[in-house]
């Protein structure tokens, strides 16, 4: 993966932004379908990173300034009803986030290490959202005019590729087009600025400090004085200008001019497992580790011994250092008592640190007092947990229930269905395990996966493996993916 566009709503007009048109010439659905398409590569690079404790951290950011931007009319109902709103994860150490078509947005864990706030990582992901939500890529097409939806896909795999292998930017985006690149790039600028002041907007009804804005770009700005190496795509892809700074620090001083309020705990925590599954090295690793051991340490702020024990307990997990991590979590729990938010996550990197050692039942001790608690309302990063350690206790049909619960609400979650798999592996009922496989991989939008799965799940369902209901389902599903893959074959590839 790696750096692109971004999207906003129809209130321009009343920020006297210059009109960028209306989007018109592609609709919400193709936008939508475009956004499958581009995403369903991105589900294959091996930089993916399904991380449940950090993918729920960035989804609730946004999922609050969603409803700060429904609230202002930014997001209408067409667009929340038919776009995904799904956040990736990206494993590279560059510093970068993006929007795509439909809704989807990227973020590396390079952006979530260097973000000295929540309101920081706030500030990216208000500007990105209203990308979307003022439909840029649709404009983008409407402006190019000749461009279609599937050329500009092309332009946006080959931009995402561009940040790591010039080589694999090259063979997606060939001939002329490199020349419509740098057309779209002169037309961003006044999207960005429409980002930047629609963004802005959406902060302080979403319950973060517009500050973080401030200090987000001061951090770029710093950046790209001292040297853009590659590491800061963003700089590209979002290009700072004077007016931009100035515009913000403007913005700001109409307010009430405080201070960027400090990371809570949970953020900090947030940036260390960021730095760390980035998988910086062992040297780095060792460092994390040997900086909670200095003389001194102790007399260090809170805020700075918690993110560094984290990042010590999850380094120990990546050396396979057992006691080293369980030595850091025991030192990091007194330190969160009293702050939900870090206990909870604190909890969650013990069950962590258990699983890995080889010991499910501490796992499942620090998961929950009471095993049998397990309800439907429980978070994604606790449900994975809980399966994982429930299936290494041979006891998944625990899980049963909640995990059917959990999909039929979140159907595109394809890490909850391949956990229910091995549910009903376990219990030794193939025919639902090959259905759950088959929905993970309609969740990442493989549709020649899934109908190869659904195919295996129909043979067995007429050598009389399941039930009536459960080859019903199959048979229901195989044609539908049918019909998907019957669709993609009428439009051009990108490749």
């Amino acid at each position: 993966m790696a750096s692109t566009f971004a999207v906003s709503s129809g209130s321009a007009w009343a920020l006297g932004l210059p009109s960028l048109g209306d989007g018109q010439n592609l609709t919400t659905p193709q936008e939508r379908k475009l956004g499958d398409r581009i995403i369903k590569e991105l589900y294959r690079d091996p930089d993916y990173l399904d991380d449940a404790v950090l993918t729920e951290y960035v989804s609730q950011i946004l999922a609050s300034l969603m409803k700060a931007s429904e609230e202002r009319g930014e997001l209408s109902d067409e667009l929340k009803e038919r776009y995904a709103w799904q956040i990736l994860l990206g494993r590279d150490k560059q510093v970068n986030a993006f929007a795509l078509p439909g809704g989807y947005f990227g973020v590396y864990l390079g952006l979530i290490s260097i973000v000295s706030t929540r309101d920081e990582l706030a500030s990216v992901m208000a500007h990105e959202l209203s990308h979307v939500t003022q439909r840029h890529i649709a404009r983008l097409i409407e402006q190019q005019g000749k461009m279609t939806p599937l050329m500009i896909g092309s332009m946006i795999l080959g931009a995402l590729a561009a940040s790591r292998s010039p080589d694999a930017a090259a063979a997606l985006m060939m001939g002329g087009q490199a020349a419509v690149v740098q057309n779209q790039l002169n037309f961003s600028r006044d999207m960005e600025r429409e980002a930047d002041r629609i963004g802005f907007g959406l902060m302080k009804p979403a319950g973060y400090a517009q500050q973080g804005f401030v200090g987000m770009f001061d951090k770029l700005q710093q950046a790209n004085r001292i040297n853009d190496n590659g590491s800061w795509p963003y700089l590209r892809s979002h290009p700072l200008t004077t007016q931009r700074i100035a515009d913000m620090h403007a913005r700001i001083g109409k307010e009430d001019g405080a201070a960027e309020p400090p990371a809570t705990l949970d953020h900090v925590m947030m940036v260390a497992r960021a730095r760390v599954l980035t998988k910086p090295g062992v040297e780095v690793l060792r460092q994390y580790i040997h900086e909670t051991r200095d003389v001194g340490f102790a007399d260090k702020s809170v805020n700075r011994r918690v993110s560094a024990l984290y990042a010590a307990a999850l380094s120990g997990v990546q050396l396979q250092d057992y006691a080293q991590a369980r030595d850091a979590v025991g030192k990091l729990k007194p330190l969160v008592q009293g702050n939900a938010p870090a206990q909870r996550q604190t909890l969650l990197l013990a069950a962590e640190v258990e699983m890995a050692a080889g010991k499910p039942e501490e796992a499942l001790r620090e998961l929950s007092a009471d095993a049998q608690k397990i309800t439907a309302d429980v978070g994604r990063p606790e449900l994975l947990a809980r399966t994982q350690v429930m299936l290494q206790l041979k006891r998944g049909a625990e899980m049963t229930g909640v995990l059917q619960t959990w999909v039929a609400t979140h159907p595109q979650d394809s890490g909850a269905w391949l956990a229910l798999s091995r549910v009903w592996n376990q219990q030794e009922q193939p025919l639902r395990a090959i259905r759950a496989e088959a929905e993970a991989q309609m969740g990442h939008y493989d549709y020649a996966a899934a109908r190869d799965r659904f195919k295996a799940g129909q043979d067995l369902a007429r050598k009389g493996g399941g039930d009536f209901y459960d080859a019903s389902i199959i048979d229901t599903r195989l044609r539908e993916v049918d019909s998907l893959l019957k669709e993609q074959a009428s439009d051009r590839s990108f490749n």
